[in-house]
């Protein structure tokens, strides 16, 4: 129903009725899955935080970020444990944050933190993280030196769709550092920084799979691997 979604939002249906749309089918998601309801988002920090929880509380959740908003992160919201500090809180269950021309990114006067953590057994065993994100852009996370300024997937999976992860900075993976399943689908990794290797991102184990996906101007390098592993791009 999501891919279905964007097809129509994107192949120019009306814009109310476009967004209806959108805003519809991962309740009806949910309903088929047993799930919770899905959970609209509105554009704000703590909004988005109380979410997150909310969805890691109820062992998942689709939540509806708010179309053409920035959510912006004035402050760090998880500890992130050996990750480092991270804006949202760890996802630690099957999360889906589905958007419009939306973006989460860090204050330019905040501390350092990256912007999402996700966990899996590896990283804290009773966790379960399954990121997946549409049409969401992360932007100027900074991990210090950590890992993944904008996401650092310990564990889990990551699967990007439509989406962005730009101007973000880490030691490893200054756009995306990732040890488990990292995919990509017509999306961008673009100008991030990391001071050792993987600009963009940092492949330390698992699988990396970018599909029509551009990563490019990413410094010193677009990608990075831990050997033996090749490096994704």
């Amino acid at each position: 129903m999501r891919a279905l979604s964007m097809f129509r939002l994107l192949s120019g249906v009306g814009a109310a009725g476009g967004l209806l749309f959108l805003l519809t089918a991962p309740a009806a998601h949910a309903d088929a899955a047993g799930s919770a309801q899905a959970v609209i988002v509105p554009c704000s920090e703590t909004a988005l935080v109380n979410a997150v929880d909310g969805a890691n509380a109820a062992g998942g959740g689709d939540l509806i970020l708010a179309p053409f908003c920035t959510y912006t992160l004035t402050g760090a919201h998880s500890t992130g444990g050996s990750g480092g500090p991270a804006g949202l809180p760890n996802i630690t269950t099957p999360i889906t944050m589905t958007g419009l021309a939306t973006e989460i990114t860090r204050a330019s006067n905040a501390p350092s933190f990256r912007i999402i953590e996700v966990d899996g057994p590896s990283q804290l065993p009773s966790a379960q993280g399954q990121l997946t994100l549409s049409t969401v852009t992360l932007s100027n996370g900074d991990a210090g030196l950590g890992v993944g300024g904008a996401i650092a997937n310990l564990g889990g999976s990551v699967t990007m769709t439509a989406g962005g992860v730009r101007g973000s900075h880490a030691s490893f993976g200054g756009g995306i550092y990732t040890d488990t399943a990292l995919t990509m689908t017509a999306s961008s990794v673009t100008g991030n920084t990391a001071t050792v290797n993987g600009g963009g991102i940092y492949r330390n184990s698992g699988s990396v799979t970018l599909l029509a996906s551009n990563v490019s101007g990413n410094v010193p390098n677009n990608c990075g691997a831990t050997a033996p592993w090749t490096v994704p791009c």
